[in-house]
């Protein structure tokens, strides 16, 4: 090694510790004895009453006070997207998703905002929230859910689950879920024009039903993440629910994989 190849390999070795790296830790969780109840938000950057649900989920914790165990998830939905302006976190599975748990609440009409507390149909107030949230809490789990994730290189999410369940006369599935937190939008069109929106707890990856046969089931998945994804905002979700009621029988959150 020549003395100019000696010192560009120094320099490179200092800034190298210089610079911040991130690193990656595996995530694990239990679910607990109780119920935990998993707080479905349906929501549209096209729709102009959603920022103050959107509000009231990133902060659930502070709507809910600390003893209450709830778990949120803001699932877009691209049915706004003709009005004119086309939500970036939209997916289709998440209006199916939504029509599909109307129709098991013996409901007809989809809208947004919409929220779901264990696949129960919500009223648009934290008292509403608050009450259902505690009176899911009080429930026996009906599941038992432990789930583990950890980043394998930089680009993919390993996650493995297992997942048992009380016998049932109707079918049970596991359902996994990715979400984001620390997004923001600069909205140029639509209901929402102007305004920079901020979200926490969007659904970036969805992975289910897989059904639990014999009253469980144990799975891994490898879910690719995108360039854009904030490693260190990603939080692991799971939760069984019920496919013929659409009620969620327990619920879990792994936290975050990725420390900075």
């Amino acid at each position: 090694m020549n003395s100019r190849t000696a010192v560009l390999f120094r320099l490179a070795l200092a800034l190298s510790f210089a610079l911040p790296v991130a690193t990656f830790a595996a995530c694990e969780a239990q679910s607990a004895a109780s119920t935990t109840a998993l707080v479905e938000l349906y929501t549209s950057e096209g729709c102009s009453s959603c920022p103050p649900a959107d509000q009231r989920l990133s902060h659930l914790d502070q709507v809910l006070g600390p003893t209450a165990a709830a778990i949120p998830l803001a699932l877009h939905v691209g049915y706004w997207d003709y009005i004119g302006w086309h939500d970036p976190y939209a997916k289709d599975a998440f209006a199916e998703r939504q029509r599909w748990l109307v129709k098991l609440n013996h409901q007809r009409t989809v809208y947004t905002p919409h929220f779901f507390v264990a696949g129960n149909e919500l009223a648009l107030s934290d008292e509403a929230l608050g009450a259902e949230v505690k009176r899911v809490n009080a429930r026996p789990a009906e599941a038992e859910i432990r789930v583990k994730a950890r980043v394998d290189g930089s680009d993919v999410l390993v996650v493995n689950a297992d997942a048992t369940a009380r016998a049932r006369p109707t079918p049970v599935a596991l359902y996994l879920a990715v979400t984001e937190s620390g997004l923001s939008s600069k909205v140029t069109r639509g209901e929402n024009e102007g305004a920079t929106l901020a979200h926490n707890h969007v659904v970036r990856a969805w992975v289910g039903p897989i059904r639990l046969e014999g009253g469980s089931v144990r799975v891994q998945r490898e879910i690719t993440l995108a360039p854009q994804w904030k490693l260190a905002q990603l939080d692991v979700v799971a939760f069984v629910e019920d496919q013929t009621t659409g009620v969620v029988l327990q619920a879990v959150n792994a936290g975050r994989c990725a420390r900075s």
